[in-house]
């Protein structure tokens, strides 16, 4: 449901991608003098390393809990996600528009501008089996959400960002072959340095929307509303629980706390039916990893 499960094959299939393309697109810069495509070159390189820092992230979230980190380590991956989302702020947006400002000032000839097409094409035909690939994971994850909700609402920030990723990329690399046509067609370099602009100021947005996310999950949020619910029907559906008084869960990486507080129904046995309780929870719902159950007859 989190997503988390599906989000390894997301990452070696954009960075696989992203790599290949970051190697024909830097050739085509250098050969073309093409101030889009070096734009996108660097765009493809901070890719790559934000992949391999949501490598970083997973490996971490996996390290087990301690006395300094009784919870474990899940929301390391937030942190790293949250980096990412920077580097992607100022390595690819900001010199996107950096480099477009300098080809407005000092505008070059585009050499070889065919070369830089068919790079361009061979970037959108990979970067879209990229996307492909993500978006198979992320459909899995989001069941009957439309994709916005599950943006707004997803837990997995990992796949979040590998999916914004792949989305400017795509974006940016149209946008990059229509600057070029354009400037083949018209001969005016203006084209060209305005879609290296228009490139930093696409990234600089998903950044940011990225950023207001998994900063959300940095501060402390809870499961999926919709996760919240079912373990809220799962709950009053007990026979074992009277009413549910309050219900909090933490998001942690791949694995979720949750506390409850209930009235129980009259037994002689009050511990064997909370830990009944718990055990049957964590039964139907895999992600519960810490559960903390407390009777009352009042919130």
């Amino acid at each position: 449901m989190s997503g988390h499960a599906n989000s390894l094959k997301a990452i070696f299939l954009a960075l696989g991608a992203n790599f290949a393309i970051f190697v024909a697109k830097l050739f085509a810069a250098f050969v073309t003098g093409s101030g889009a495509m070096m734009a996108e070159a660097v765009h493809s390189l901070a890719d790559c390393g934000n992949q391999g820092l949501l490598l970083l992230g997973i490996r971490q979230a996996k390290r087990p809990p301690s006395d300094e980190f009784p919870l474990g380590w899940g929301r390391a991956l937030y942190f790293w996600s949250f980096l990412v989302a920077i580097l992607l702020f100022s390595v690819g947006g900001m010199f996107s528009i950096y480099e477009g400002i300098h080809k407005l000032t000092h505008p070059e000839p585009l050499k070889w501008p065919w070369l830089a097409l068919g790079v361009l094409v061979f970037g959108i035909v990979v970067e879209g089996i990229s996307l492909r690939g993500c978006l198979q994971e992320v459909n899995k994850a989001r069941g009957d959400q439309d994709l916005w909700t599950w943006f707004r609402e997803t837990r997995s920030s990992e796949l979040l960002v590998i999916f914004g990723e792949d989305l400017a990329a795509l974006v940016g690399l149209c946008l990059a072959t229509f600057a070029i046509g354009t400037t083949m067609l018209t001969g005016n370099l203006m084209f060209d340095a305005g879609g290296t602009i228009a490139i930093g100021v696409l990234l600089i947005v998903v950044a940011v929307l990225v950023a207001i996310e998994v900063k959300a999950l940095l501060i402390g949020q809870g499961v999926e509303p919709r996760r919240r619910d079912e373990l809220m029907s799962f709950l009053k559906n007990r026979p074992e629980v009277a009413e549910v008084l309050n219900l909090i869960t933490l998001q942690m990486g791949p694995d979720v706390m949750v506390a409850v507080k209930a009235r129980m129904q009259p037994t002689a046995n009050l511990i064997d039916a909370i830990n009944t309780v718990e055990a049957a929870m964590k039964a139907e719902f895999g992600d519960v990893r810490w559960s903390f159950f407390e009777p009352d007859n009042a919130d």
